[in-house]
């Protein structure tokens, strides 16, 4: 018997089992789309990042206070980073171009009736260059608003939007931690940064925040959450990562673990991306499971169904099939159904991939390696888990199928 009509048999003994037979894909069909959706997303949630990434200008660096192990141990900020060391940087690092200190903290903002526990960042004028920020109406912060420690504040887009609609906000006062401020202008939206919407949240001048709001909580001097600064060039990021660490470990005498982490766009693009590829292929994994279950089933509706056939396999062997064709009738049987389920399942995988790219900022793609996998997979489950019934059938004695009926 050729392999032509094996499969044709094959087709016609599924098809005329239709529910048993599609219960007996389930596995496989849940299997493949969980993988191939998994796979995207997560490809889909590292492009997103790496954008967001990209948004801050290819020169960006930050500097955090405390290294990545004490800031594990211990709940807590360290309060390591100061006003000092940023006016520092921007005055004796010749490869940056731009320092940006900001100082973060959730305030009650109170406009009216409306009210939220919102971000509120105390910075600097050099914010709106180094975080590649633009106005969409009246102003940012001036360095006469941080001097004179003025009660002024440019809110994000959102914001600005939840608070006074579209009437315009220039010159309207609302309250953030009790006091009262000048609304001076809107930005223009960004969207969101590692999860953070940055067009929801208030920008004040810093030592307003410290003086009026927060105080400060440094014996060495105005703490900050982060120093943001951008290199001269591309070229120059290299340069002005080393540059500055020097110049922290001069000021803060370190003679053993630094205080603080110098990142540039790159390490923490780099780190986030190892985050999301790691869940990503821990999520792969677990649906990887349903395959390994879909193939468990397969195998356990074949040998049901070779008791089934025990008549029609010693029939067969009585007119002439060899062992060979009883074999492969099965195996092409068990590789139809996990080759029909991963099909099935691969077409609803990209069905959900492309809902989810529809709903969510998630620019989910489709990977032709992870449906190239996951169908081989499934077609080589099928394979594997079918050779047991089969070998089964395939070893019946003719005489002995042909009495048991």
């Amino acid at each position: 018997m050729d392999l032509l009509e094996s499969g044709k048999m094959a087709v016609k003994t599924l098809t005329a089992n239709k529910l048993r037979s599609t219960l007996t894909m389930l596995g496989i069909i849940i299997g493949n789309a969980s993988v191939i959706a998994m796979v995207g997303i997560g490809q889909g949630a590292q492009k997103l990042a790496s954008e967001q990434f990209e948004s801050l200008g290819p020169n960006v660096l930050f500097v955090t206070p405390g290294s990545g192990e004490a800031r594990n141990r211990s709940y807590d900020m360290p309060r390591t980073l100061v006003w000092e060391d940023a006016k520092a940087i921007a005055a004796q690092v010749p490869s940056v171009a731009e320092v940006a200190a900001q100082r973060q903290s959730q305030l009650p903002v109170v406009y009216r009736n409306l009210n939220s526990n919102s971000l509120v960042v105390g910075t600097t004028p050099e914010f709106l260059v180094v975080r590649s920020f633009d106005m969409a109406k009246g102003r940012f912060l001036t360095q006469q608003d941080v001097d004179g420690s003025k009660q002024v504040v440019a809110l994000g887009a959102d914001m600005a939007t939840r608070f006074f609609g579209n009437k315009d906000p220039i010159g309207q006062q609302l309250r953030i931690g009790g006091i009262s401020f000048q609304v001076i202008g809107v930005l223009q939206a960004k969207g969101a940064f590692l999860g953070s919407n940055q067009d929801d949240a208030a920008y004040i001048p810093l030592t307003t925040q410290a003086s009026r709001l927060t105080g400060r909580n440094s014996p060495y001097g105005l703490d900050l959450s982060f120093i943001s600064l951008s290199a001269k060039d591309k070229a120059s990021v290299g340069a002005a990562e080393f540059q500055v660490s020097n110049l922290l470990r001069l000021r803060h005498k370190i003679t053993d673990q630094d205080d603080f982490t110098v990142q540039t766009q790159k390490d923490v693009l780099r780190i986030v991306g190892t985050i999301t590829g790691g869940l990503t292929a821990m999520l792969a994994a677990i649906a990887g499971i349903s395959l390994l279950v879909g193939g468990i089933g397969i195998m356990n509706i074949m040998l049901v169904s070779v008791t089934e056939r025990t008549q029609e396999i010693g029939l067969r062997k009585a007119i002439g099939a060899s062992q060979q064709d009883i074999l492969i009738q099965f195996i092409i049987e068990a590789v139809l159904l996990s080759a029909a389920g991963g099909l099935l399942g691969t077409t609803i995988g990209v069905g959900g991939i492309l809902a989810v790219g529809a709903i969510t900022p998630l620019q989910a793609s489709v990977s032709p390696v992870a449906i190239a996998l996951a169908v081989g997979v499934s077609g080589g489950i099928g394979l594997f888990f079918g050779v047991v019934p089969a070998r089964q059938a395939a070893k019946l004695d003719p005489i002995v199928a042909l009495r048991s009926t």
